[in-house]
């Protein structure tokens, strides 16, 4: 029998299909055509436009945090590709799920030099978990199970970007079609196991530790392992810290829960690391704006990593016991392991320590503190929302001011802070899940950075808001400059922003404004009535308010700086 032979753009949205890919964040262009053009007839499959390609990367990235599922970008070759650049970079650095489709000139024109052509597979090498070009015979006769294979690729293991570069006469011809068989595939792996005498260690440990810790990273929202967390702190009750990532994958308002650590962290919660004997590490990875000075970081602890990247284990920090694994099958394993534990005089301790070093800031300056209006947005949305953040001193705020109560509300750029990230996230976020409040805590200069994807919003009838904290400062340079460069604020003062209701209006959004404290719930409340576009809401705010505490770069815990004590 004769093997059924397809258009190459069929076979891709066969392959989505199988997928269950029923949305895309995507930029025609000529090398893309064919595939536009076999979408014309496809009604289960949308094509959301939006107007950049880095909007498309960061939409299908905020699609896959909120969802769990897959992210779907395209562009097209050359300067289209390019553009996917920096939401690949983004999704890279935080293990998101992401299969970017890039067009490519035709087989017999790569690396000629040709119009519109950029060798997007080996700029990407870096940031991408790993890319094809579909060139040779045996590539394009294998086209439909490289496809799977990506999509396998980017969501097993330790998750990441995956791209596939399709040249046009690929795309527009025909390629042999093979049924799917996911073990089959040349990226198959079993996943690892962990080994029960590495988890029997770890459980005696546990039993043996004076002053244990859990800190959790964003490989336990991958893994979908927040009940599996609580389940194990709630039986050996141990104090559980959160990195960036990790946020909402344990309940902040739980008892045993000591927020987040490090740079701009909660003070108790660098203390509780800092002071411990016994880090149970789960899903993270030892990032700099955690530990701070290496050879100082929590120097008495013992160290139990458990991550599904080897590669991790023993990177940064050397671990007692190193348990390359999937974090819910791991403390699945650990929790059944370890003895049950009572709570004792380090425990209370912690509580005493949270209750001394409470988060604070000042409320006197004639404009309202920024810190407030993330205070009054929890309080409209009930915590519910869905978070995403550009970055700088708004993410910052929202991490620390924002609690939140379950994974997979939590959008921002960590590994790599990426101005701009938040706005297409939001928008990823909202089509992901349509029928949940999502909000963009947005500086004035971050927002400015992919601000025309408004218009993707509008069309799209999408009612997410944006809250920005507007103090006319690229703001996290401002404080350093003003912390550690003597107040030589260069390059900082964004006076001449835009008029940024009228910008929204402009785009089909609406746009709202408030500078006095006293009318912020009701401006927010009137942002959530918005019900078929975008909300633009810009607040005034402090334009000198630093983010507090702060744990100064390459420092540790030793020379936290605390907010200033106010006078009143």
């Amino acid at each position: 029998m004769a093997q059924e032979m397809v258009k190459g753009a069929e076979a891709l949205l066969r392959v989505f299909r199988e997928e269950n890919v029923d949305v895309f964040f995507g930029y025609p262009g000529g090398s893309v055509i064919p595939i536009y053009d076999a979408l014309y007839d496809a009604e289960d499959i949308h094509g959301v436009l939006p107007r950049h390609e880095q909007g498309a990367a960061h939409a299908a990235d905020g699609y896959a945090r909120v969802t769990g599922k897959v992210g779907v970008c395209m562009a097209t070759s050359g300067p289209g590709a390019c553009n996917l650049v920096t939401g690949l970079a983004t999704a890279y650095m935080d293990s998101i799920p992401i299969v970017a489709i890039t067009g490519q000139v035709k087989t017999h024109l790569v690396g000629t030099d040709s119009f519109q052509e950029a060798d997007v597979t080996g700029i990407t090498i870096p940031i991408t978990k790993h890319n094809y070009l579909i060139k040779d015979p045996h590539e394009i006769e294998r086209f439909p199970d490289i496809l799977r294979e990506a999509f396998y690729l980017a969501k097993h293991g330790r998750p990441g970007p995956v791209l596939v570069d399709v040249p046009f006469d690929v795309s527009a011809g025909d390629v042999p079609w093979a049924e799917r068989n996911i073990e089959a595939l040349d990226g198959y792996e079993e996943p690892p196991v962990a080994d029960s005498a590495d988890i029997d260690r770890a459980a005696d440990m546990i039993e043996a530790a004076e002053r244990p810790v859990l800190m959790i990273g964003g490989g336990v929202v991958h893994s979908e392992a927040s009940e599996e967390i609580i389940q194990l702190a709630e039986k050996t009750n141990i104090h559980v810290v959160h990195t960036l990532m990790a946020k909402g994958c344990f309940p902040e308002s739980h008892e045993l829960s000591m927020g987040m650590p490090g740079m701009h962290g909660m003070a108790y919660a660098s203390y509780a690391i800092q002071h411990s004997d016994l880090l149970i590490v789960i899903g993270a990875r030892f990032d700099d704006r955690i530990t701070g000075d290496l050879e100082r970081f929590a120097p008495d602890a013992s160290v139990i990593h458990i991550d599904i990247d080897a590669a991790e284990i023993d990177k940064v920090r050397p671990a007692t016991v190193g348990i390359q694994a999937d974090a819910k099958a791991a403390t699945r394993e650990l929790i059944q392991a370890v003895s049950a534990r009572e709570p004792g005089a380090w425990e209370e301790h912690l509580r005493e320590i949270k209750k001394k070093h409470p988060l604070r800031y000042s409320d006197n300056d004639e404009l309202m503190a920024p810190q407030f209006v993330v205070e009054k947005l929890y309080e409209v949305t009930g915590g519910k929302a869905i978070i995403t953040t550009e970055v700088g001193q708004n993410q910052m705020w929202a991490a620390q001011y924002y609690p939140l109560e379950e994974p997979r509300k939590w959008c921002t750029s960590g590994g790599l802070g990426t101005m701009g990230y938040g706005h297409p996230a939001a928008i990823g976020a909202q089509v992901g899940r349509p029928d949940e409040i999502v909000v963009d805590i947005a500086g004035d200069g971050s927002i400015q950075m992919c601000m025309q994807e408004l218009t993707t919003g509008t069309v799209e009838k999408l009612p997410y808001k944006i809250i920005i904290l507007n103090n006319s400062f690229l703001g996290m340079v401002r404080q350093w400059q003003d912390m550690f460069f003597d107040k030589r604020y260069s390059g900082v003062d964004l006076t001449g922003n835009p008029d940024f209701v009228k910008l929204a209006e402009a785009h089909g959004a609406v746009g709202l404004r408030c500078g006095d404290r006293d009318k912020v719930v009701e401006t927010l409340e009137r942002a959530m009535e918005v019900d078929d576009v975008p909300v633009v809401v810009d607040f005034a705010v402090a334009k000198e308010e630093n983010v507090f505490p702060m744990i100064p770069a390459g420092k540790s815990w030793d020379e936290l700086i605390e907010a200033p004590v106010s006078d009143e």
